[in-house]
C-alpha cells in the first residue's frame, strides 16, 4: 500500500505484481528496471536492424527509398531506441520526448518521407520492442515495461508531429514570400525568366488560360486569408497563387476555362468592394497584361456602381479610358472606332443619328431618311461588328466612348507608348 505524505514518481504511483507473487513499483533507479534498461541499451542496435528489416518487409514505399533515404530511417530508428533508454532513466512518462531524435537525418528527410509513413515507420518499431519484451525486460518488470513502450510511442509520435508542422511552418513561410515576389514581380512587368524560375518554385503548373484577379482583403492574416483560397482553388482544380498589394489581394489563377465563373466561386474570400478579372491569356508568362488590367478595372470600377461582382476587367473599358488606361483607349479606338470605320460610313452615320435622337430608332430613321427597318439592321450590323449593341444602354455607353476617343485620335494615330505592349484583342476584337 502506498503510504501517504511519501512522493512517489510515475513508476511508483500504480505497484505492479512481480514474477513471486509480490508488487515492485517500478522505480526507475533501482534493481529490477535498472536492469532492463541496460538489457536494452545492449540491444539498440540489434532492435534498430530487426526494425528495419521488418519496415522492409511489410511497407512496400519503404522497400522503393533511395538507400540514401534507407539509411538516414536506420539513423532515426537507432536514436529512437537511445532516446527509449533516456526516457525511462529520466522516469518515464512524465518526461516529454525530445525533438531531437529525428535530428540525426536531414531536414529534406521530412519533405520525402510524409507523417502518415512516419507514423507507420515508429509502428514498425514500438511493434518490434514489444515482441522482445520477455527478452528485454529483466524478471518481473515485463508488464511496467510493455505499459512504458505504451506511453512512449505516444510521445515520440508527438515529437514527430512536433517536427513536421514545425517543417510545415518554414515551408508555408517561405511559400508565402515566393507568391508576393511572384506576384510582385507580375505587377512590375518582370522579365519572363524571372516569373518562370519563381513560379517554378512554387511548383506552378501553367496550365492555361491564366487571368488574373484583383480585389480588397478582407483584413486580417494575410496568410491564413489566402490558405482558404488554396483550398477553394484545390476544390475547383484550378492553380491558384496570391499575395497582397496594399489593401488588395490579387490572384493568379490558371487552368479554369472561365476565369470570371472561377472567381465568382472564390467571393467569400474577398472583403467589400469590386473583385474585377483581367483577360484570359496563354500563359503566366503573359499575365503581367492581365494584371494590369485587372488592376486599373479595380481602380476605375468605383465610376460603375451597379458593375457586377465580380466583374470582367474588359466590361470596364470606358471606365478605364477615361481614368487614363492607354490600353483601354486603343482597344476601344481599335476594335470599336476602328471596326466600324472599315464597315463603312452608314454605319457610324447611323450610330451618330440614333444617339442624336436619344435612341429613338423612328427618330433616327427620319432624320437619316430610310426606312425604320433599315435602321435596326444597321445597328444589329453595329453589334456584330463591335460586339456592343446600341439598344443596349451599358454597350452604348460604350460606344460612346469610343467614338469619342476615335475621334480624338484616329486609329492612324500615334498615342503615347504605354508600360506594356497591347495584347491581343480577345473576344471583344
Amino acid at each position: 500500500m502506498v503510504k501517504r505524505g511519501v512522493r512517489r514518481g510515475p513508476w511508483q504511483a500504480w505497484p505492479v505484481a512481480n514474477a513471486a507473487g509480490g508488487t515492485t513499483t517500478g522505480e526507475p533507479d533501482g534493481g529490477a528496471l535498472a536492469a532492463t534498461v541496460r538489457r536494452i541499451e545492449r540491444s539498440a542496435g540489434g532492435l534498430a536492424t530487426a526494425s528495419i528489416a521488418r519496415m522492409d518487409e511489410t511497407l512496400p514505399w519503404f522497400r522503393d527509398l533511395p538507400a540514401d533515404q534507407r539509411s538516414w530511417v536506420m539513423l532515426v530508428a537507432q536514436a529512437g531506441v537511445r532516446s527509449l533508454v533516456e526516457w525511462l532513466r529520466a522516469g518515464g512518462n512524465t518526461q516529454e520526448v525530445s525533438d531531437e531524435v529525428f535530428a540525426t537525418a536531414p531536414g529534406k528527410l521530412a519533405r520525402t518521407i510524409s507523417l502518415q509513413h512516419t507514423v507507420a515507420l515508429i509502428k514498425v518499431t514500438i511493434d518490434v520492442a514489444e515482441e522482445q519484451v520477455a527478452e528485454l525486460a529483466a524478471p518481473g518488470e515485463e508488464v511496467s515495461l510493455r505499459e512504458a513502450m505504451l506511453r512512449f510511442s505516444r510521445e515520440i509520435a508527438f515529437a514527430a508531429a512536433r517536427v513536421y508542422a514545425r517543417a510545415a511552418e518554414s515551408r508555408g513561410t517561405w511559400d508565402a514570400r515566393l507568391q508576393a515576389m511572384l506576384v510582385d514581380a507580375l505587377l512590375r512587368g518582370d522579365s519572363s525568366d524571372v516569373l518562370a524560375s519563381r513560379a517554378a518554385a512554387l511548383g506552378w503548373a501553367d496550365a492555361a488560360p491564366v487571368a488574373v484577379a484583383v480585389g480588397r482583403s478582407p483584413g486580417g492574416d494575410l496568410a491564413a486569408i489566402l490558405h482558404g483560397f488554396y483550398r477553394a482553388a484545390r476544390r475547383l482544380g484550378v492553380e491558384l497563387v496570391g499575395g497582397g498589394h496594399g489593401d488588395r489581394l490579387v490572384l493568379v489563377i490558371g487552368g479554369a476555362p472561365d476565369p470570371v465563373a472561377a472567381v465568382q466561386r472564390l467571393m467569400a474570400g474577398f472583403g467589400d468592394g469590386p473583385v474585377v478579372v483581367g483577360p484570359a491569356v496563354p500563359s503566366l508568362d503573359a499575365a503581367t497584361d492581365s494584371a494590369r488590367a485587372a488592376l486599373t478595372g479595380y481602380r476605375s470600377a468605383v465610376a460603375w456602381p451597379a458593375a457586377p461582382r465580380p466583374v470582367a476587367a474588359d466590361d470596364l473599358l470606358p471606365e478605364r479610358a477615361l481614368a487614363g488606361d492607354l490600353e483601354a483607349r486603343r482597344t476601344l479606338r481599335d476594335s470599336v472606332y476602328g471596326a466600324l470605320t472599315r464597315a463603312g460610313g452608314e454605319l457610324m452615320e447611323t450610330l451618330d443619328a440614333f444617339f442624336a435622337a436619344g435612341g429613338v430608332l423612328e427618330s433616327a430613321a427620319r432624320g437619316l431618311f430610310v426606312h425604320p427597318n433599315t435602321v435596326r439592321y444597321r445597328l444589329k450590323r453595329i453589334a456584330e461588328v463591335t460586339t456592343f449593341s446600341p439598344l443596349n444602354p451599358r454597350d452604348a455607353f460604350a460606344l460612346r466612348i469610343a467614338l469619342t476617343i476615335g475621334r480624338l485620335d484616329p486609329p492612324n494615330a500615334v498615342l503615347p507608348p504605354s508600360r506594356t505592349t497591347p495584347r491581343q484583342m480577345d473576344s471583344k476584337s
